[in-house]
């Protein structure tokens, strides 16, 4: 049965018309990589482009590429690339710091949007750098934070809400939001949206502008292929440009950052966003991948992800795998303490905390285990690399453009061996590290 499921997988890879891809990237041999949705894999055009920054640009060019060879122009093209893939015009998204610093700027902005307004809401289990980014407003006397469930957000957004700030995907469950619902209602109560897309930019299709959307950011690193600590992106809707007003006035962001005013004017349009010196290198690095994603487009790597991830369950299933619903979300499990679901510690049975309709979930597949730990570290030494998160969860990434059917059937297959053998009760996989 496991035999004919790899026939049926070869003959899915056979046929898939992103199948051409994979040979676009750089991957190691004996490695299943199911972790895309943390670091994406190394496209192979990627060392010739920083090769030609460095040793070209850099090297031959030096302070003249800023000009020759567009440096200064590299946050807005690249962020003008990624603007198609989340439903934006060129115009409204940069290139430019890290996820964090650009939550920060837009939830101060949005601040300063809605005088008389200082919460922020969101969900408890957000990722937890959007909520460290309102504490540290909230230190500063400047916002309010207030946490409710996702059965709860409606009613909570109130008069008192200046900002609404959720992740479109989550990235422990992968389970989708609304994202024209929330918006719309937020709208309505007078509020503000800064939509966190690190989980869905280049791995699912996102509108922004069709859902009115207000604010948005996310990372270059996952599905982007901009490599770690890739140059991160921030969109602003045109209609709030004039209004924009962010607090971290950098020189970049400055309407004439070469005139060496001592008083700071902000920059016209999306630009204002920009803070410090754009990272060269690590925006050639994304541009890359950006390019590389685009090619492919939104739709496709979709498709292809929900298929991946319904063939996954499938091969669980012949494998033998029993799969559990989850009646409680993970936010509730992480506070609450331990449920009946400890007690999966025995081989054979896993609890899927993803939702069971692919059109409801992001590019990944998470499973509750009370020795969650222990078993991606047994996968990870037979080569299947995907990821824990804390408390109990494994995590599985299907990055659709390198990944192939035949790596669901054989990824499938190690995690079925794995829970029934045993083997990740060995005292290395037990033993949790300190970074992991």
């Amino acid at each position: 049965m496991v035999d004919a499921m790899l026939v049926r997988a070869r003959e899915l890879d056979a046929a898939d018309p992103l199948g051409e891809y994979r040979a676009r990237f750089q991957l190691p041999e004996g490695v299943i990589y199911l972790d895309g949705n943390s670091l994406g894999a190394l496209p192979k055009a990627t060392p010739a482009r920083l090769e030609q920054v460095i040793r070209g640009e850099w090297g031959e060019g030096l302070i003249r590429s800023w000009n020759g060879a567009d440096w200064i122009g590299s946050a807005r093209r690249v962020g003008g690339k990624i603007a198609p893939l989340i439903g934006a015009q060129p115009h409204e998204v940069v290139a430019a710091d890290s996820t964090s610093v650009n939550l920060f700027k837009l939830i101060a902005a949005a601040l300063d949007m809605r005088p008389g307004r200082k919460v922020i809401l969101s969900e408890p289990g957000n990722f937890p750098t959007d909520l460290y980014m309102i504490a540290g407003l909230e230190r500063q006397g400047l916002a309010t934070r207030r946490l409710a469930g996702r059965e709860h957000l409606l009613e909570a957004l109130d008069g008192d809400v200046a900002l609404l700030l959720l992740t479109h995907v989550h990235y422990k469950t992968g389970e989708v939001f609304d994202m024209a619902a929330l918006t719309r209602a937020a709208h309505q109560a007078g509020a503000l949206v800064l939509w966190d897309l690190s989980h869905s930019g280049g791995a699912l299709p996102v509108d922004l502008n069709a859902c009115g959307a207000d604010f948005a950011v996310g990372c270059g690193y996952k599905y982007l292929n901009g490599g770690p600590g890739a140059p991160a992106y921030a969109f602003a809707a045109e209609r709030h440009h004039g209004a924009l007003h962010q607090p971290l006035t950098g020189w970049f962001g400055h309407a004439a950052p070469f005139a060496f005013a001592d008083d700071y004017a902000p920059a016209p349009g999306i630009d204002r966003l920009q803070c410090g010196t754009s990272p060269i290198l690590g925006l050639a690095a994304l541009e890359v991948g950006v390019d590389l994603i685009a090619e492919i487009g939104a739709q496709r790597l979709y498709a292809k992800s929900q298929a991946l991830s319904e063939f996954f369950l499938e091969c669980l299933a012949v494998n033998g795998i029993s799969l559990t619903a989850h009646p409680e979300p993970v936010e509730g499990r992480a506070q609450n303490g331990l449920t009946s679901f400890d007690k999966l510690r025995t081989s054979g049975r896993v609890e899927l905390v993803s939702p069971a309709d692919p059109a409801q979930r992001g590019s990944q597949l998470s499973f509750r285990h009370a020795q969650a730990y222990a078993i991606c570290q047994a996968l990870i030494a037979r080569g299947v690399i995907g990821d824990f998160r804390d408390p109990d969860i494994l995590r599985l990434g299907f990055a659709p453009a390198y990944l192939r059917f035949e790596d669901m059937a054989e990824a499938a297959r190690h995690l079925a061996e794995v829970l029934e053998s045993g083997e990740w009760q060995r005292e290395e996989f037990m033993q949790r590290a300190a970074v992991t």
